[in-house]
């Protein structure tokens, strides 16, 4: 099969001849229809968060199931199902716990090792070397993922565009879940509105948040928030973001402040946002030991709080995001706002570097 390899920070991703990989039990082959292009992967390109090179990275995907491995009884072959990011083991303290996003074989063995649950990469390349896997590694024609990974798409759901679903949609969905109040109503501040923040605008108008406040630098990215449901957009780079949020929430400040970028800039921005009382959920990954400054005094007198966001519950909320994608909740077609060949995959990740990408890229196999 063909595969997006990448030798590790500096070096040119490539296209290369891999053989295809077999699942193990518990697991299921997919045939990959697409795989989001996401920020996450440009910071393991770039060195910024450590991952074990070679390997083959795609995290967010879609496809149909071409082999079941043993054990696996709840799919069947030709099924077409989209993965998330987040690939439970189902049976640690976490994930027994219901906190499929802390699973214990998850963190330890893909996100530093780059292996699958069993400790043991499923990749090599065309000489028997081994290659690490970023989630599934799909980037690639083919990808191994657990059954626990995976979840059926009905058939009016289009199979690419659906990739999105698996990252985008899913990092979302936490976020707005990780607010903990009903949003309807309430004033909703997004900061960063690319892949994941477009998305979580999406959710929130559906929600009935309002005003829905985006925050970004560049225009062209609010003007497609617009689209998707955002009431008010600033330029923060430009304008005053605090006092557009002060405008259009009477002087109060906004509720509940989602971060999506990851910048110590930006969570600092988000919690400048705040009214008293208020809540900042903070989604993007950092570079390295990137820290934020918030005013401590603030955070306790004001009683606001901060929040982590880290996928969501992969058992529980995949499924969930399917069905509003389903029932028109979240348009995988709007979000989805750019398109490139797997030999294209390299450009796209220049793209994103660039912050020339609005919205959600995929990388589709046909």
């Amino acid at each position: 099969m063909r595969a997006v390899v990448w030798d590790g920070p500096g070096q040119p991703m490539r296209v290369e001849e891999v053989p295809v990989p077999r699942p193990g039990p518990g697991e299921v082959l997919i045939r990959v229809a697409a795989t989001g292009v996401c920020h996450t992967d440009l910071h393991v390109i770039k060195g910024e968060v450590a991952f074990p090179a070679p390997g083959v990275l795609g995290h967010e995907t879609s496809g149909t199931v071409e082999q079941l491995g043993a054990d696996v009884t709840d799919l069947s072959v030709g099924d077409r199902v989209v993965a998330a990011f987040i690939m439970p083991c189902g049976t640690c303290r976490q994930c027994e716990a219901g906190r499929d996003d802390m699973c214990v074989p998850f963190f330890e063995q893909n996100r530093l090792r780059g292996n699958l649950l069993d400790g043991t990469s499923r990749l090599t390349r065309a000489d028997g070397s081994r290659l690490s896997m970023y989630s599934m590694a799909a980037l690639a024609e083919y990808a191994v993922v657990p059954a626990t990974a995976l979840a059926r798409l009905p058939e009016g759901l289009p199979l690419e565009e659906s990739a999105v679903l698996g990252c985008a949609a899913f990092t979302a969905y936490g976020a707005v879940a990780r607010t903990e109040t009903d949003l309807r109503g309430r004033s909703v501040a997004v900061v960063a509105v690319g892949g994941v923040g477009s998305s979580v605008l999406q959710l929130a108008a559906h929600l009935g948040a309002e005003p829905l406040v985006a925050v970004d630098v560049d225009d062209a990215k609010l003007a497609r928030a617009h689209e998707l449901g955002a009431t008010v957009t600033v330029n923060s780079r430009s304008d005053d973001a605090r006092a557009a949020v002060d405008e259009a929430t009477g002087g109060a400040g906004a509720e509940v402040v989602i971060e999506v970028l990851g910048r110590p800039e930006t969570v600092e921005l988000g919690f400048s946002l705040l009214r008293d009382g208020g809540r900042m959920v903070v989604v993007g990954i950092a570079p390295g030991s990137a820290t934020a400054a918030i005013p401590i005094t603030a955070l306790v007198r004001r009683g606001m709080s901060v929040a982590g966001s880290y996928g969501a519950r992969t058992r529980r909320d995949l499924p969930e995001v399917v069905r509003l994608a389903a029932e028109g909740a979240y348009d995988v077609r709007r979000a989805v706002s750019r398109r490139f060949s797997l030999e294209e995959a390299p450009l796209a990740y220049e793209l994103l570097d660039a912050g020339s990408i609005q919205g959600r890229a995929i990388v589709t196999m046909g």
